[in-house]
């Protein structure tokens, strides 16, 4: 373990306050001022099954969680087991022995030291439930780390403060398990002290939360969801804010409805946007189309899922890039963006929604359940500069000057003057028929040429607004791993550390999928020396979609698709095998 980095991480039956612990531990930390990065598991049950939470801090940005753990809080006898492969040299095991016994010898392992706690006699002393048990097994854990007791104190009072009973009952519980090890384990302690090169002006979130913080900041004034993992987070938090930020926020009866009412509301001038996750897209695929030909803007947040069917609803996949590219019958154009990280969440839903509403077309954004769910902790995001354009949303003076109003008129751009409901000068149809300019419907063979050309020209237009390739790493590196969505994390602690080992490595990261950046992603992955694809599903969909449009074959790949995120050992350690 390096003194700068070290890796927690807390198991046990789900329904005992996992997820918030790891938050917690996450939130504590950062307010220390140490960068995290977490990670989740949980399986598809309301109440039991095995949970974790795991979380790595550092002094230096952390990018994605680490494999190997240093600290481990099993709160039952089967966390050990089923984590022991994970545990790094000299890790150690908080455990209470009065619940989740283990005999000498029966652990397997010489370099890992076991350190039981009476977590459960703990929590009954502090007059606390047996969920508390966490809450003394992180007092337990910050005094492993070697720190002071005030930045846990701290942490629960944001945590806990409207409740002032609670809040004590937890601080006197995190006390207990902190003065027990301080105690008993003096001389065992990790040696994880982190140095002093700090930054303490962070928050800790997660990437649903940082595109819903996005479609605030774009001005999003409507927003539908039927609940679906991994997306359901948005819907919890834009709700809750609804009344701060103004906006409709809408639970509605299934995804059919979820979509169409994000229609209408687009149609009557709201900047809408919806979320849902593979299967629920599914279903909202009619009404894609609907979208495509009546041009109206829409922002689709797709979380992925393994699948197909219900698959996997609770773990991790980047499966339906395909799907998202190809939805819907007929042929229209749209946006698709896969922001990698939390900050590109943030932005590029913010850009999402300029994109929709100036080129009148559905924007699909495909993010997946790791990048979803777990957080980062990061500064807090940059808005200066970011101003909401609205396109060609023609206002009651320019209606009245207009001689007459073509909604959809045929335009160099293929973006024509848009009104709303109400405005004098800007009646017009909208339905799901091939049409002339007013919207009436046409079927001549001139009209639907003039209107399929209309709109599809708006790609090649709005391709300059699109995130361009980025290229993370020095020039001339010896291998390239290529990623799109969250694979972007864990590659790019693969190239931080491959090149720390003496190994020279750099990577090529696209948020931007189509419009396909088709000339500057050519000329940077021909300048690389070696490409290494990293994808996490079973058929390379992107390394097959960059073959498509720019006829480079990416032969080396990585793929993975158990429903568990990458992990940068893991890539690190296929790609030396492959190498050497």
């Amino acid at each position: 373990m390096s003194a700068q980095r070290f890796t927690w991480k807390i198991g046990g039956e789900a329904g005992f306050g996992i997820v918030t612990s790891g938050v917690l531990f996450a939130k504590m930390c950062a307010a220390m001022g140490r960068f995290t990065a977490d990670y989740n598991e949980k399986p598809n049950l309301i109440r039991g099954g095995h949970n974790i939470h795991q979380v790595t801090v550092a002094d230096e940005p952390v990018f994605a969680v680490s494999f190997s753990v240093n600290l481990l809080l099993a709160l039952n006898r089967e966390t050990v087991f089923l984590h022991l492969t994970e545990l790094a040299p000299g890790a150690r095991v908080i455990y209470d022995d009065d619940k989740a016994h283990i005999a000498a010898g029966e652990l397997a392992r010489t370099d890992v030291l076991l350190c039981p706690v009476p977590l459960m006699k703990l929590t009954q002393e502090a007059k606390g439930d047996e969920i508390m048990r966490n809450t003394v097994g992180i007092g337990a854990s910050l005094a492993f780390m070697g720190c002071a007791f005030e930045p846990l104190e701290d942490a629960l009072k944001k945590t806990f403060g409207r409740k002032p009973d609670v809040c004590t009952q937890n601080i006197a519980a995190a006390r207990l398990g902190f003065d027990y090890v301080r105690a008993h384990y003096a001389h065992d302690l990790l040696p994880c002290m982190l140095g002093a090169n700090t930054v303490h002006d962070k928050i800790v979130i997660a990437g649903n939360e940082a595109m819903a913080l996005g479609a605030i900041q774009g001005g999003c004034t409507f927003y539908a969801a039927y609940p679906m993992s991994p997306s359901s987070s948005i819907l919890h938090f834009l709700a809750a804010h609804d009344h701060d930020t103004g906006m409709v926020v809408k639970h509605a009866e299934d995804e059919i409805a979820v979509i169409n009412m994000a229609l209408g509301a687009s149609f009557a001038g709201a900047r809408a946007m919806i979320g849902t996750s593979g299967g629920g897209f599914a279903l909202m695929v009619e009404s894609l189309g609907l979208a495509g030909i009546a041009e109206l803007p829409l922002v689709i947040i797709e979380v992925q899922r393994p699948g197909p069917a219900t698959g996997m609803p609770t773990w991790t996949e980047a499966a339906d890039l395909r799907f998202a590219l190809h939805a819907a019958q007929g042929e229209f154009p749209r946006v698709v963006l896969a922001p990698g990280d939390v900050e590109e969440c943030f932005t590029h839903t913010f850009l999402a929604h300029n994109l929709a509403e100036r080129w009148q077309l559905p924007v699909i954004m495909l993010s997946d359940k790791l990048l979803g769910e777990t957080n980062r902790s990061i500064p807090p995001f940059a808005t200066k500069g970011m101003r909401v354009d609205r396109g060609k949303m023609m206002s009651e003076k320019e209606l009245e000057k207009a001689k007459q109003f073509h909604r959809y008129a045929l335009t160099d751009d293929g973006v024509s003057p848009r009104s709303i409901p109400g405005q004098k000068g800007g009646i017009y149809l909208s339905n799901s028929y091939e049409h002339e300019l007013h919207g009436y419907s046409d079927e001549t063979g001139e009209m639907r040429i003039a209107q399929a050309d209309k709109r599809m020209k708006k790609l090649a237009h709005l391709l300059p607004e699109m995130p361009k390739p980025l290229l993370i790493g020095e020039k001339g590196a010896s291998l390239t791993f290529v990623t799109w969505g969250s694979t972007k994390g864990p590659a790019r602690e693969a190239v931080v550390r491959l090149n720390e080992e003496g190994m020279k490595a750099n990577m090529i990261h696209f948020a931007g999928i189509w419009p396909f950046p088709v000339k500057e992603a050519t000329e940077l992955l021909n300048a690389q020396k070696h490409l290494v694809l990293v994808e996490n599903n079973a058929t390379a969909q992107f390394g097959g979609f960059i073959r498509e449009q720019t006829g480079i074959h990416i032969e080396d790949k990585i793929l993975k698709y158990n429903g568990r995120p990458f992990f940068s050992e893991e890539i690190m350690a296929t790609t030396k095998g492959r190498l050497n």
